[in-house]
């Protein structure tokens, strides 16, 4: 029955099918959107509100395509974005990415690194809620829907686990504060969490969660810099003094030891249970 199938496909289609193809045509697509929503989160950035409303209508445009692509192009039920228990895993993605920003956070000011002045008022909650959704939608989109799905589809998860984290973190080189340690350490830390988060569920909706809401911790709560890119003053007013090596310097504290070592726990921790669960697979030649 799926020889015949197969056999049966039309050449556009089976090229369509390729997962090389997915990563240029519906890769470039999400991509080139995410582009055009950060670009209208700078021109409405003095209207927080406008740009949050933009970023769900695009982000909402960017998941139906990823959902129209796999249901009409790949031929195959797009499990990873089904509805049934997506509050709960992303719940749960959303607890553990603030909840390690935060920790992070408490053992620089253990170390006397990090000091707290003051408090914004409430309203600075608001306009890191943008950044936040379009880095956990987009960038999940792209970089385990689509880069770690394709390479695991041609080389199996541990190839696959390998090049989409070191895609996702090199890619940060193209924020303004972009820099080699930063790259390397996010392709550890968080390319390592959210990609161990995709595998234990097969879903994508826990990476989602902690992408989100480590970004919108670091950025609205903490004040901090995210990855180089994002400066919003955000309700704590701090100063942060300390070596680059713990306090992430200027690319934000994702280049420092701290979030190394505690993200870097937390995704082989996720990472262990997917194997248990045998949801890891394997090579092609393998299966």
């Amino acid at each position: 029955m799926t020889v015949s199938t197969i056999a049966i496909r039309p050449l556009w289609l089976r090229v369509l099918q390729f997962p090389p193809t997915r990563i240029v045509l519906l890769g470039g697509i999400i991509f080139y959107m995410m582009a055009v929503n950060n670009g209208f989160m700078e021109d409405f950035k003095a209207t927080p509100v406008v740009a949050i409303a933009i970023t769900i209508g695009m982000g909402g445009l960017a998941m139906a395509i990823y959902a129209g692509w796999g249901r009409f192009i790949e031929r195959r039920e797009v499990t990873e974005l089904s509805l049934p228990g997506m509050g709960r895993e992303w719940a749960t993605g959303a607890l553990i990415g603030a909840g390690l920003f935060a920790s992070c956070a408490m053992i620089l000011m253990m170390l006397g690194m990090y000091r707290i002045e003051g408090l914004n008022p409430l309203s600075f909650l608001i306009p890191a809620v943008a950044m936040a959704l379009s880095s956990g939608i987009f960038e999940e989109l792209f970089f385990r829907g689509v880069v770690f799905r394709s390479v695991e589809d041609l080389f199996g998860s541990w190839i696959s686990l390998v090049v989409s984290s070191l895609v996702f973190g090199f890619i940060h080189l193209l924020n303004p504060g972009g820099t080699i340690e930063g790259a390397i350490y996010i392709s550890i830390e968080a390319g390592l969490l959210l990609a161990a988060a995709y595998l234990l569920t097969r879903r994508l909706w826990m990476s989602i969660g902690f992408h989100m809401a480590w970004n919108y911790t670091q950025s609205a709560i903490f004040s901090g810099v995210v990855s180089g890119g994002v400066t919003l003053p955000g309700l704590i007013r701090d100063v942060i003094e300390g070596p680059e090596l713990l306090t992430g310097g200027s690319f934000g504290l994702e280049s420092s030891v701290i979030a190394l070592v505690l993200c870097t726990t937390a995704g082989v921790i996720l990472l262990m249970i997917a194997v248990r669960r045998g949801h890891i697979l394997p090579p092609p030649w393998k299966r």
